[in-house]
């Protein structure tokens, strides 16, 4: 991988971690591009994951640390109570990421056409979250939060939006534009702390080669880390503003692409 690629690949990842166009479809595509395999960028794959993991604490920073100091009161509170509902929708995810990882990691690297599938899927999900008109809830419920965390669980699939799908599966529950759109970035931050922290130890443990070197690291992860925070909070402004359809359109686009180049 060359310096350029790495920054490229790292815009990539930085900024469809956030917009609703599936991150792990668009660097398959690019890595199709650049011909380097997936799971031969273990380490860069880690780095630029962990970078969008800082742009969502440095944009959401006044919400974490809001929910931190309601964590350290005798009361049950709706700071503690909003941690709970992260935790629970985070369960689906934890039973992926413990007993199917590697049937999920087989779906990497195999072609571009399950990612065009998925983008097409991701680009109905939004449509459909735009037009439908469900009642209003004023707050997540406990079992809101286990269906988001259901979706986010199918969102393992290259080409299927993390975002789009948790904030489309939100809306369509009857949750509000803005409540959505900070849940789906908060609920994302442990599966892929977790995620990097096993592939870590798989590093470690197996003596895998760090193929990417320290300087590709290094800029990816800057890359990453700069888009990933413009994307976030241009991301929130648009959930507000509901304008998920021109992202519906846009996966349809990028799936159908997808699948003239598989």
């Amino acid at each position: 991988m060359n310096w350029y690629e790495a920054i490229i690949l790292g815009l990539i990842q930085g900024l469809t971690e956030f917009l609703p166009v599936s991150s792990s479809g668009h660097l398959e595509i690019g890595q199709a591009i650049f011909g380097t395999a997936s799971e031969e960028n273990l380490s860069f794959t880690i780095a630029v994951h962990v970078a969008t993991v800082f742009s969502t604490i440095v944009i959401l920073w006044s919400e974490i640390s809001f929910l931190f100091k309601g964590l350290f009161t005798k009361t049950w509170n709706p700071e503690k109570q909003y941690i709970a509902k992260i935790a629970i929708s985070c369960i689906p995810i934890f039973v992926v990421g413990v007993f199917f990882k590697d049937e999920v990691e087989a779906l990497f690297g195999s072609g571009l056409t399950i990612v065009g599938c998925c983008l097409i899927v991701t680009s109905l999900l939004l449509a459909f979250s735009y037009y439908a008109k469900p009642r209003v809830k004023e707050n997540i419920s406990y079992l809101d939060a286990f269906i988001i965390g259901l979706s986010q669980a199918c969102a393992v699939l290259p080409g299927l939006s993390r975002s789009g799908t948790t904030i489309a599966t939100g809306l369509l529950l009857g949750n509000k534009k803005e409540n959505m759109a900070q849940f789906s970035f908060l609920m994302v931050l442990v599966p892929i702390l977790g995620e990097a922290l096993l592939d870590t130890i798989e590093i470690l443990q197996t003596g895998i080669t760090m193929d990417s070197s320290t300087i590709n690291l290094a800029l990816g992860f800057l890359a990453a880390f700069i888009s990933g925070c413009f994307a976030c909070k241009f991301m929130i402004n648009i959930v507000r503003k509901g304008k998920l359809i021109y992202f519906a359109i846009y996966c349809l686009i990028a799936g159908g692409l997808a699948l003239l180049l598989s």
